[in-house]
């Protein structure tokens, strides 16, 4: 897991301040943690996104951020602010919820214009920033229109101009495009990270949705039962994930129960099921793992999927027969069952490839060392558990 810097400080590599900082922040709900002991910081300008399932505690700590909950313990400063126990008014935040919440009775521009409206902005100033936030999302000419009048990505475009238009220091997003189609939701996710990055405002995305939060996401945080499990840019925690939820929760894994052999500074050897031995690198091992039991872990369009050839030098190697072949389109994707009866999952990119794997055939499969990971078992409920429970 990520190491978050020190309150207040510079983000490594860069010198925007944290403009968010939780500090051990719990939520009790009938004496049961909804959120135990959280903290983080997010920085100035980050489109940042808390991702879990259901029940993980993400939206009670966007809640508690916009002051609709209070923490039981801890501390929450907003731009060098304490606000634990500040009203929602009282604080630079604004928040998109999943129904929009826009006013039917209002026009798009009445609608966006309300914020500005209570603060009794000069009539002038209100039609120069409400047109330059309708240009940013996208809406120029839509000013006349009715809530009822648009398609559920425009109300969306409002409810975030509504929202912008008073220039929060941060934007708290709830789950806004759980009710858009695929589609929609696919241009939302392009059409928001656009938005934030030209208006730069802090945004806290929560989701459930593992896509959203990969595309968008300066960073993201993986929650599991009021914890953070997870935490890095999208790549750094898709790649080398700690800990078996996070494997799993964010995308495809085939982990592999096993135990360590050797481990030296650079590279970690480990025999799974069968007695095969693969290798990883030392870095990957989580640091806080107790005894040599391990689960190993790679991606599935990380693996070569091919004929049963002599072990390739530098790479890990499986062999196995093809259960289920199936083409998706953009490429295949097979089954593999090993000879201790694992299941391992490949996904192969549609190239054109001569010869594509069928049902029944024996196959080799190999990866490159550095795409292994090493993670902490799950305790309790097994990972399939786990996944069926999402």
């Amino acid at each position: 897991m990520e190491t978050e810097p020190d309150s207040g400080s510079a983000e490594a590599g860069g010198t925007r301040r944290a403009i968010v900082q939780i500090q051990g922040v719990s939520k009790l709900f009938d004496d049961v943690p909804a959120v135990n002991n959280l903290t983080l910081d997010i920085y100035e300008g980050e489109f940042f996104s808390l991702l879990g399932p259901s029940g993980c505690g993400k939206t009670t700590t966007l809640r508690m951020l916009a002051g609709f909950e209070e923490p039981t313990t801890g501390r929450i400063v907003l731009g060098g602010k304490d606000v634990t126990y500040a009203a929602p008014y009282n604080r630079d935040v604004n928040t998109v919820f999943q129904s929009y919440a826009l006013f039917p009775h209002l026009n798009v521009f009445e609608n966006v214009a309300f914020g500005l409206r209570r603060h009794h902005v000069d009539k002038n100033e209100v039609t120069r920033r409400v047109g330059e936030i309708l240009e940013i999302v996208d809406l120029p000419g839509f000013e006349k229109r009715r809530a009822s009048q648009l398609s559920g990505g425009q109300q969306q475009r409002v409810a975030l101009a509504r929202a912008l238009i008073n220039e929060p220091s941060l934007l708290l997003l709830d789950e806004p495009m759980s009710a858009l189609d695929a589609k929609l939701r696919h241009q939302m996710q392009i059409e928001l990270k656009r938005i934030q990055t030209t208006v730069g405002i802090t945004f806290l995305y929560v989701t459930h949705d593992q896509e959203e939060a990969m595309t968008m996401s300066d960073r993201l945080a993986v929650m599991r039962r009021g914890v953070i499990e997870g935490i890095g840019s999208p790549k750094d925690i898709y790649d080398s994930p700690t800990t078996e939820f996070v494997a799993t929760f964010l995308g495809a894994s085939n982990l592999l129960a096993g135990s360590i052999i050797e481990s030296q500074s650079a590279t970690t050897t480990v025999r799974i099921g069968g007695g095969t031995v693969v290798t990883l690198p030392t870095e990957s091992v989580p640091a806080n793992l107790t005894g040599g039991s391990v689960k190993v872990g790679v991606r599935p369009e990380k693996i070569a999927i091919g004929p049963v050839t002599a072990d390739p030098a530098g790479r890990n190697q499986l062999r196995g027969r093809v259960m289920v072949s199936t083409f998706t389109g953009v490429g295949n994707q097979y089954i593999v069952e090993l000879a201790d009866d694992t299941r391992i999952t490949v996904y192969a990119q549609n190239i054109g490839n001569d010869h594509l794997p069928h049902s029944g055939e024996e196959v080799s499969l190999s990866w490159p060392v550095e795409h292994t990971f090493a993670v902490t078992p799950m305790e309790g409920a097994s990972a399939e558990a786990m996944s069926d429970a999402m």
